[in-house]
């Protein structure tokens, strides 16, 4: 066997022809062609499914007023309360907002929680300044407590509770 690697082009150790432009673009007018063929057949599949559904949908009660004729897609000012719950969601980020601030404006303003037991909601840092200034509630030491006062136990020598020599 010899050490040397035959080359079967005969012109040294790389191939001396460069690929030719019009094969490359040839290539990408190929492939851009496919890709349209793609888009124009999903497009063509999806009208299709689309007016299959659209044939298929149930016909609108007559007696129900101002309903889209599509009602798979609702239009943006129809009213919400003609859907019944649980809704789903169409803003997402605009609905926490909108819970945020409401929380927001419980935490931080005055308020009735229950009105005729007189009961009021104050705002944290009125709270805290309240707690600050107040204290904390205390029992006082000196007060019994409604448990029975504990019965002291004797111990004897032997160190058994209860037990009298």
């Amino acid at each position: 066997m010899s050490d040397q690697t035959k080359h079967e082009n005969g012109h040294g150790s790389f191939e001396r022809r460069d690929i030719r432009v019009s094969d490359i673009l040839y290539f990408l007018l190929g492939l851009a062609m496919f890709l349209l063929l793609c888009i124009l057949g999903i497009r063509g599949v999806f009208a299709f499914l689309d007016h299959r559904e659209k044939a298929l949908q149930p016909a609108v009660n007559p007696l129900i007023t101002n309903v889209p004729t599509d009602t798979r897609h609702i239009t943006p000012g129809y009213p919400q309360a003609a859907f019944p719950n649980p809704k789903l969601e169409e803003d997402e980020r605009g609905q926490l907002n909108g819970i945020r601030l409401e929380e927001e404006k419980t935490l931080y303003s005055y308020g009735w929680v229950d009105e005729k037991a007189g009961t009021v909601r104050i705002p944290i840092d009125r709270a805290v300044d309240l707690l600050v200034q107040r204290g904390l509630p205390v029992r006082a030491q000196n007060v019994a407590s409604d448990a029975p006062a504990a019965k002291t136990a004797t111990t004897t020598a032997t160190g058994k509770k209860g037990e009298k020599k």
